[in-house]
């Protein structure tokens, strides 16, 4: 705190009594709010989970595949068609996976595109975000080769078609898949990064992309975590908000054994160091969506558990 006597002291040199006390004020707010220490975060049961909606279902496209929509930009919606059992890794519970994309524009033109016989989208509902400031969406999906596994791949409109525009590297062989966790600007430098769980079955890593000069790059990695249940369709195993309350998004994502749920964000503005702001340990594994919610300045989470249950978990 003596820390707060000097700035206060200061405060009474330069400013006038009305100036002051408002600067104190927020003085006195920011000491009562304060950064949240690891050890403040505890769990509780709950009684509902209240995850959500995924949107409308894609008619003509996955079993319970649906429909991504954003309000701004050229690309309004976009949805996984074709259904295919070309690839029978099952990994998301059935052996359906898509072999096709399309997308709704914002004149109310479609647009469809077809992958080659040797992939599919090996993903439920595509992500439609805005990676850059020009004003264009793009189609973030799970893109998988039969024979290398999966990737992260980046599409868009250009020339009046559907276009691969970046994609990471294939996982290297088949039946090997990655799972996105997240896309906001986690390092606060202006640029969304895409957060991923690589094979989230067999010790998976967390790793996380930013988008430059249309293109992925890797920025950061940390094993250790799964974001997804084997044979489940639920992809939702994870949540994004600023839990320690420094400015900068977080991730929510469970670990390995999907028994702890873990806080992870970066050390500071524009870093690529990561960082564990709390870990949560839990009666039983994360198979449900975790869900963020934000009340009263604080930020709480939701999770649903293998044994049933459901679990609140927040600061002190």
């Amino acid at each position: 705190m003596s820390g707060s006597v000097d700035l206060a002291s200061r405060l009474r040199i330069r400013f006038c009594p009305m100036a002051k006390l408002v600067a104190l004020s927020a003085l006195i707010a920011l000491f009562a709010v304060g950064p949240v220490q690891a050890d403040q975060w505890v769990a509780s049961p709950g009684t509902s989970l209240n995850a959500p909606g995924e949107g409308r279902r894609a008619v003509g496209g996955l079993p319970d595949g649906r429909i991504a929509s954003r309000l701004s930009g050229d690309i309004t919606k976009a949805w996984y068609t074709q259904p295919t059992r070309r690839y029978r890794h099952g990994i998301l519970g059935d052996s359906v996976e898509a072999a096709g994309l399309k997308v709704k524009l914002r004149n109310g033109k479609t647009l469809e595109m077809t992958l080659p016989s040797n992939q599919v989208f090996e993903d439920r509902t595509p992500r439609l975000v805005a990676l850059d400031r020009s004003g264009k969406n793009q189609i973030v999906t799970l893109l998988s080769s039969v024979a290398r596994g999966a990737s992260i791949a980046v599409y868009g409109v250009r020339n009046g078609s559907i276009a691969l525009i970046s994609k990471t590297p294939y996982v290297g062989r088949s039946n090997r898949w990655r799972n996105i966790a997240g896309i906001a600007d986690f390092n606060g430098d202006g640029y969304p990064e895409i957060a991923e769980v690589v094979t989230p079955h067999i010790g998976g890593t967390l790793k996380f992309w930013t988008w430059r000069s249309n293109r992925l790059q890797q920025i950061a990695s940390t094993r250790s975590f799964s974001n997804h249940a084997i044979g489940s369709r639920e992809q939702r195993l994870s949540a994004v908000a600023d839990f320690d309350r420094d400015g900068l998004v977080d991730l929510a994502v469970p670990s390995s054994d999907r028994r702890a749920l873990v806080l992870v964000g970066f050390a500071r503005k524009g870093s690529t160091k990561l960082r564990q702001i709390a870990r949560i340990n839990l009666p039983a594994s994360i198979n449900r969506p975790v869900v963020a919610r934000k009340s009263g300045g604080k930020t709480s989470l939701t999770v649903g558990l293998s044994n049933g249950s459901v679990w609140n978990i927040k600061t002190r």
